[in-house]
């Protein structure tokens, strides 16, 4: 079986010259590199203690949703603002060019319980700076994060210092 980096496709100058777009889809069409992407994150939480899985839309659903499956825990999802129908909380943060809007239920995680996020990339930690904030706002403890790909020349582990953050697949650049 091949390691799961050769699965991942290096699109060079997109979306612009100079950077190297990883590409997971030729991950998940492929049935091989779909069960080695999975399996691997999931090898990650084989010690933790963790009552939730959470992913943010939309590719952490895709890995999310068969983790929390295989480990018989809930998952709860992060969408961007206005996709969730119930009362939600919602948390406003910047990106490289503005700013976005992800929200969750109120109601999906309770005050005391441990959480795990699951994702396919940490770039500059943004978005998941965000997520652990609204985690934490409803009481949630954040015990490990897990991403498939980390763009290590962008520092996204840097915002999120005193965290147990894992990846798979590691790349210098941006």
């Amino acid at each position: 079986m091949k390691k799961i980096e050769e699965y991942v496709r290096s699109i060079p100058d997109f979306p612009e010259e100079g950077i190297i777009f990883r590409d997971i889809t030729s991950i998940l069409q492929d049935k091989d590199g779909l069960r080695l992407a999975i399996d691997e994150m999931q090898a990650e939480l084989k010690d933790v203690d963790f009552d939730v899985v959470i992913g943010p839309e939309s590719r952490g659903f895709i890995f999310g949703v068969p983790i929390a499956y295989n480990t018989h825990r809930p998952f709860v999802p992060i969408r961007k603002k206005g996709k969730l129908p119930c009362e939600t909380v919602e948390i406003e943060y910047d990106l490289e060019y503005g700013s976005a809007v992800i929200e969750m239920h109120k109601d999906a995680i309770k005050p005391g319980q441990k959480v795990v996020i699951i994702d396919d990339l940490i770039a500059t930690g943004g978005t998941t700076e965000a997520m652990v904030k609204l985690i934490e706002s409803l009481g949630g403890e954040v015990v490990k994060m897990v991403f498939l790909i980390e763009l290590e020349g962008l520092n996204g582990r840097s915002r999120l210092e005193g965290y147990d953050v894992a990846s798979i697949i590691k790349y210098e650049g941006k």
